[in-house]
């Protein structure tokens, strides 16, 4: 067997057992892969076996980078260097699998981006730039708008549908969420919280995923345009956060738009600092 080699596998177990130190060795910069396994894991009819490509890479039985790819058919990857990304694109390549995108750190993405155009032709683009916050030490907004925060529940299922769609169509997405597909969304597993007036009116929400290996991302944040510029978004986002540093959590993370200079000045005023891109 060779000393660096790429394994694959659609069994979802498989994985798991070899990867799932790996994985949680790293919380913030693995944040996505967990919560997305720990989903397909616990949430029935959000995974279908045999129907996700997964990969790890071993070099002296160490596990040193993660692979999946979903039925959207694009690529989730743990940091690589250019030899391993070309590696990997080399086999998937020969093996005639089809991918739609790749999702990483900015440098293994371009790296295996511009070996898939090489072992294929095909033509990469850039569609989005994200950046991964985590949290320092939070610091609430001041002055804080007026209202204060409360747990979304079951009365509140159709409000929170309608601004997940909103929220969805903000981001370009094809619009699906429903109250039939509510359930196998990746909206479903979050909790949520609103920032109301006080007269009750909710005006922000912030959702979190549960909790695994000690992390908690905050996702979604969302502020109807028309009620934007009032601080709402920063109250319901600090309390989220306080909330989830008193539930235990050692890491506290977020994703946010690299083009959107407005949102990434909010999380930094909260304590939110830069991990990558």
């Amino acid at each position: 067997m060779p000393s660096d080699a790429w394994h694959l596998t659609d069994d979802l177990d498989t994985f798991v057992a070899h990867t799932e130190d790996f994985l949680r060795s790293r919380p913030a910069l693995h944040n996505t892969p967990l919560t997305v396994i720990r989903r397909w894991r616990t949430r029935p009819g959000t995974y279908v076996p045999g129907n996700v490509l997964f990969g790890r890479l071993e070099s002296a039985g160490e596990i040193q980078a993660i692979c999946y790819r979903p039925p959207s058919q694009r690529l989730t990857l743990t940091p690589l260097s250019p030899g391993r990304a070309n590696a990997l694109a080399a086999q998937l390549a020969a093996l005639g699998h089809h991918l739609a995108g790749v999702t990483a750190d900015e440098e293994t993405a371009a790296a295996f981006a511009d070996a898939w155009q090489r072992h294929t032709g095909a033509t990469p683009t850039l569609p989005f730039r994200m950046h991964l916050y985590r949290l320092g030490t939070l610091t609430p907004p001041d002055p804080r708008p007026e209202g204060h925060a409360r747990i979304a529940d079951e009365r509140d299922h159709d409000h929170l549908i309608r601004w997940c769609r909103d929220l969805a169509a903000d981001l370009g997405e094809t619009v699906t969420v429903d109250a039939h597909s509510w359930p196998s969304t990746r909206f479903a597993e979050k909790r949520y919280t609103f920032w109301q007036t006080p007269d009750g009116t909710p005006v922000s929400m912030a959702g979190v995923n549960p909790m695994v290996a000690g992390m908690v991302r905050v996702d979604p944040v969302y502020t109807p345009a028309h009620l934007r510029g009032h601080g709402y978004a920063a109250a319901v986002t600090a309390e989220v956060s306080r909330a989830a540093n008193a539930a235990g959590a050692t890491e506290i993370v977020l994703f946010t738009a690299a083009d959107n200079p407005t949102s990434n000045a909010l999380y930094q005023r909260l304590g939110y600092q830069r991990v990558t891109d």
